[in-house]
């Protein structure tokens, strides 16, 4: 039986690829037949899998240059059901899509604020006087390209082929080495692997209450992989912890600073214990 894998859409985003990327390593590894599901932003993806409308979500969650992608934590903070089924891990390289010829007719830009901040540096040497126009998605972005005679995207280079659009300039990140990490979440319990994440709030704001639950995982000598702070949204000066540890919970000490951590924190959520996959994205 095919399962369903809601991803941010439309077709030709980098969340697509990441979900094509899996779907065709469970129909190698595992037999598994997918068929995919794009929704309008992350947060829509991910309650697609809350209320059952899709199996299993591929958002990404953290890129090598401009980190953690706070949507997809607020939203998982907020939905108790979703777990991390599997991690992946992609390199991501961005082009420059439109259908003029030259960089000098260029007057807008559109993408992704996560592809346009990828990208600042390269955009601030050849582009600097454009305007950056964010969108909900990088293929979103190339929607505005046809009704602009001056307007370019950043997307991927698959995208040029989807839309038919001229690759003005590639690999255009700041950095070579530019991977984001996406997880694939659904509602089953995920209870082994190499990585749990989990997030946490804290009864009080005081002197060393962050370093009490920090020190759980220290003293058991436990690597801490990520550890990142977001607010609460109650209060200013109030945040909500995310960390990733590595370890699996059928480990003893893993499963001691597990069972100690609630004793320090004032809501604990485990978000699953998964492994992490590295995996090319597909050519088309």
């Amino acid at each position: 039986m095919a399962i369903s894998i809601a991803h941010l859409g439309p077709t030709g985003t980098y969340a697509e690829a990441a979900a094509l990327a899996y779907s065709s390593w469970l129909a190698q590894q595992r037999d598994q037949q997918c068929w995919l599901s794009p929704y309008p932003s992350i947060t829509q993806t991910l309650h697609s899998v809350a209320q059952g409308e899709a199996d299993l979500a591929v958002v990404p969650v953290e890129n090598s240059i401009e980190g953690s992608v706070a949507i997809t934590l607020d939203t998982l903070w907020q939905l108790d059901k979703l777990q991390v089924q599997q991690g992946l891990v992609l390199p991501i390289s961005h082009a420059l899509l439109s259908g003029e010829s030259s960089l000098e007719t260029i007057r807008t830009v559109y993408s992704h604020p996560q592809a346009l901040a990828q990208c600042r540096g390269w955009l601030e040497q050849f582009l600097p006087s454009v305007e950056l126009s964010p969108t909900q998605s990088s293929a979103e972005a190339l929607q505005y390209l046809a009704g602009d005679a001056h307007a370019a995207a950043i997307a991927s280079p698959r995208a040029s082929q989807l839309y038919d659009l001229s690759i003005l300039a590639s690999e255009i990140n700041d950095y070579p080495d530019n991977c984001t990490r996406f997880w694939v979440l659904g509602l089953q319990p995920s209870t082994n692997g190499s990585h749990i994440s989990l997030a946490f709030s804290m009864p009080a704001n005081m002197p060393g209450s962050l370093a009490k639950p920090l020190s759980v995982f220290a003293q058991r000598g436990i690597n801490l992989s990520r550890i990142e702070s977001r607010p609460t949204k109650r209060s200013l000066g109030e945040y909500l912890f995310f960390i990733d540890l590595e370890g699996d919970t059928n480990q003893p000490s893993v499963q001691a600073a597990l069972e100690e951590l609630p004793g320090y924190t004032e809501i604990l959520k485990i978000f699953g214990n998964y492994s992490t996959l590295t995996i090319p994205l597909p050519d088309d």
